[in-house]
């Protein structure tokens, strides 16, 4: 850049001699300078408006041919617009192979941007959501009307939403039958990628799972009501053979175990199929805590040391039924796993982030690798010890439903021969202070 401002005061100082001279020889040296000058300062300005009518006309074409600092200014220009055509080609290609990609997809893709106004998808999203090529500019929302969507949208572009919400599952747009599962992922300032996927086949194959395991505990009930009354018959009657009372106990137990399991598999059916709406009972946390207490003193029988700390007395908006059985599952593990005389705190506390229910034990604890797994049906830690304290292995299972139907969710810290807290966290809009209530 200095070179070529020396050269163009160069070619000024030239021009300005040679007039001078010119001037000198004539006797008008300064009439001949201001000539000069003149046509100098009018050849620069003619340069000058050829290069500005090029770039008016948006660069079309090759830069207008110059000379002096003008000629090199157009020569720089004309490499950078060669540069810059062979990006564009570059990136022309790539988003070329990177559509042609997305839409070999068997996933829907739909780009947002503008606050959810649709932008970008590929056949398999057009095909799903039904969408056409003029719904360009559109909101997403004007074709996927389901309130928890939409809902979720909004949160996601204003970027309020959590991203560990798992993804939404509902009916496809026009098609009943048809389940997809769609996720939003926020990017950039107001730009979004929904991930959309048909799971009708997962769906109704979980469906039948369900209906199967709920008609057949409920067939179960009825056999083992009959069995149950005829050994309580044949124990209480006193008539049964002395070396048949250990087989009769023993039957009688198992048969209370058998009980117990059916009703939680028609428990869990019923927390899975039925609507996502929790309830609207104002559940009492101070009562409900008292009355979990009362059941997990009963299952110890004064062999370990519970107590009951309720900071402010709150009240849960949801389905007392369902509240008491998260709850107490939490108590009564803990009394199943804790050694005898060991302490065990049910604790209560609010804060910003909600209301909070903990129980606290001194039992042995569970490695963290078992963590991830814990609410998963029939699945234990010590299989032997889950036996021999009559456990059915639904129990946080059961919980984790009841926490989904709430908006809620449980975190666990343990640490192996040091004990466990499981945690229940509900939103604050549950909670309602009980003076309020």
């Amino acid at each position: 850049m200095l070179d070529r401002s020396i050269g163009e005061f160069s070619r000024f100082i030239v021009i300005a001699l040679g007039t001078t001279i010119v001037g000198i020889t004539t006797g008008h040296w300064w009439l001949a300078l201001c000539a000069g000058l003149a046509v100098y300062l009018i050849w620069v300005l003619l340069q000058q408006s050829r290069f500005d009518r090029w770039l008016a006309n948006g660069r079309r074409g090759p830069a207008p041919t110059s000379f002096g600092v003008w000629g090199d200014i157009s020569d720089d220009f004309y490499r950078l617009q060669r540069r810059h055509r062979k990006e564009k080609q570059k990136l022309h290609a790539m988003l070329r192979r990177v559509q042609d990609s997305t839409s070999a997809l068997r996933e829907g893709i739909v780009a947002l941007e503008d606050e959810g106004n649709l932008a970008w998808w590929n056949p398999a999203a057009g095909q799903m959501l039904r969408l056409q090529s003029d719904d360009a500019g559109q909101p997403l929302v004007n074709f996927v009307r389901d309130p928890r969507f939409v809902d979720h949208v909004h949160q996601r572009m204003l970027g309020q939403d959590n991203d560990s919400r798992e993804p939404i599952t509902l009916p496809a747009p026009g098609d009943d039958t048809r389940i997809l599962q769609m996720e939003v992922t926020r990017f950039g300032r107001d730009e979004a990628l929904v991930i959309v996927r048909d799971v009708t086949r997962l769906h109704n194959l979980e469906q039948m799972r369900r209906d199967f395991v709920a008609n057949v505990s409920h067939e179960l009930r009825t056999p083992l009501t009959v069995i149950a009354g005829y050994l309580e018959t044949l124990t209480g009657s006193g008539q049964a053979p002395r070396n048949w009372e250990r087989p009769l106990t023993q039957m009688s137990e198992q048969t209370v175990r058998m009980t117990s399991l059916v009703n939680d598999l028609l428990l869990l059916a019923r927390l899975e199929t039925s609507e996502r709406d929790s309830g609207r009972d104002r559940v009492s946390v101070r009562e409900l805590m008292e009355r979990v207490a009362g059941e997990a003193r009963s299952l110890s029988g004064d062999r370990h040391q519970i107590s009951v700390s309720c900071e402010e007395d709150c009240t849960i908006t949801g389905d007392a039924g369902e509240l008491h059985s998260a709850f107490a599952n939490l108590a009564l593990n803990a009394v199943k796993y804790s050694p005898d005389g060991g302490p065990i705190e049910l604790r209560w506390n609010t804060d910003d982030s909600g209301g909070h229910y903990s129980v606290a034990d001194s039992g042995i604890g569970i490695d963290s690798l078992h963590i991830p797994r814990l609410t998963e049906r029939f699945y234990r830690v010590d299989a032997g010890r889950s036996r021999e304290s009559g456990g059915t292995g639904l129990g946080l299972a059961i919980v984790k439903h009841v926490l989904l139907r709430h908006n809620a969710n449980m975190s666990v810290a343990s640490t192996p021969g040091q004990g466990s807290t499981f945690t229940l966290n509900f939103p604050p809009h549950k909670i309602t202070a009980a003076s309020s209530a």
